[in-house]
């Protein structure tokens, strides 16, 4: 790498979306990157293609709602890599519908991934960092910022992960915490959705949308940072829109 020191960087849902273009951009970059996601095929052929491209990049079975599985994946990329510089929490789920159509399992599994596999990852990581230094970043969204009908629960989720990232921030002299929130970007977030109207407002939603390169960036700017200097907050949303 040109000035920047490389670092050990860990990142969940790494298996599309902007998981996957962070991991390319943090290669490139010359950082070694950690790949966690359940959907190890897509990590494996991930991996491979860092790999011919000159990169350094590793596959890990990730499931961020179990703490044990996080802690044991620390632990084995920790034994081979040295200690993680960096954790990227950027697992999430997007399933949207109105409060009254009652899709109260949605509910627990935007909770259990989008706050405690956020929280899951800092208890992972932060012993070790508050020892050595290091930076957690979590992808919140601009539901973190603004409420949406149909949303209520998932922008619940990211006003918390926003709280949980400040409120770490003013804790730690050690650890930087930077918070990205991006506005709509080209994924497979919105497929989660199962009501049939709220799918199609999603749509006509999304037409104007970022691609997953657009945040893969920020999160490397905030990365390349000195130590000294934390970027606390990003919002990255796209120039034009369909509103």
């Amino acid at each position: 790498m040109s000035q920047q020191k490389a670092k050990v960087i860990l990142i969940t849902g790494a298996s599309s979306g902007i998981g996957e273009a962070t991991a390319r951009v943090l290669a490139q970059a010359g950082h070694t990157v950690l790949l966690g996601a359940r959907r190890t095929d897509r990590l494996e052929t991930l991996a491979q293609r860092i790999k011919q491209n000159g990169g350094t990049a590793k596959a890990y079975a990730l499931d961020v709602t179990s703490r044990d599985n996080f802690k044991q994946v620390v632990a084995d990329a920790t034994r081979e890599f040295g200690a993680i510089d960096v954790l990227v929490n950027n697992a999430g789920l997007m399933p949207l519908a109105p409060m009254s159509a009652l899709k109260a399992d949605e509910w627990d599994r935007m909770i259990d991934v989008n706050i405690k596999g956020v929280l899951n990852g800092i208890e992972a990581v932060l012993t070790a960092m508050e020892e050595r230094g290091g930076h957690i970043i979590n992808t919140a969204s601009i539901a973190a910022h603004n409420v949406f009908p149909t949303a209520a629960v998932y922008c619940g989720t990211k006003f918390a992960v926003r709280a949980i990232a400040d409120g770490l921030r003013m804790e730690t002299k050690k650890v930087r915490v930077t918070t990205v929130s991006p506005g709509v970007v080209e994924s497979e977030l919105a497929r989660t959705t199962t009501d049939a109207a709220t799918k199609e407002w999603l749509e006509d939603f999304r037409k104007v949308a970022l691609k997953p390169d657009a945040i893969a960036n920020a999160i490397a700017y905030a990365i390349a940072q000195p130590d000294d200097v934390n970027v606390d907050e990003m919002i990255v949303q796209p120039t034009a829109s369909a509103h």
